[in-house]
């Protein structure tokens, strides 16, 4: 019985597949820096949206830290440098 269903040959394709090692850039809550600097700091360096940026700083605040970038070493390091020297606790872990 035909159907006009058309079976094909599936065939298998192997890929190179890169691994990466990410990483988290991970910021601090402290008792100094106001919302609006985080913010502004995480908009800036991060390129978050504001309203991005902001449920990062209301996360920083309740649970004492937040991780606001996920990627390499290589692309993390310079914003952490950037958030630290804005004087925000930031690693990358």
């Amino acid at each position: 019985m035909d159907f006009g269903y058309n079976y094909e040959e599936e065939i298998e394709v192997l890929e190179e597949v890169e691994i990466v090692d990410t990483k988290n850039l991970v910021v601090f809550n402290d008792d100094f820096n106001t919302f609006d600097h985080v913010i502004k700091t995480l908009v800036k360096v991060c390129r978050h949206s504001v309203e991005q940026a902001e449920q990062c700083a209301w996360i920083i605040h309740y649970n004492g830290k937040c991780t606001v970038k996920t990627g390499t070493l290589i692309d993390l390091k310079p914003m952490k440098e950037a958030i630290c020297e804005a004087g925000i606790d930031a690693r990358v872990l």
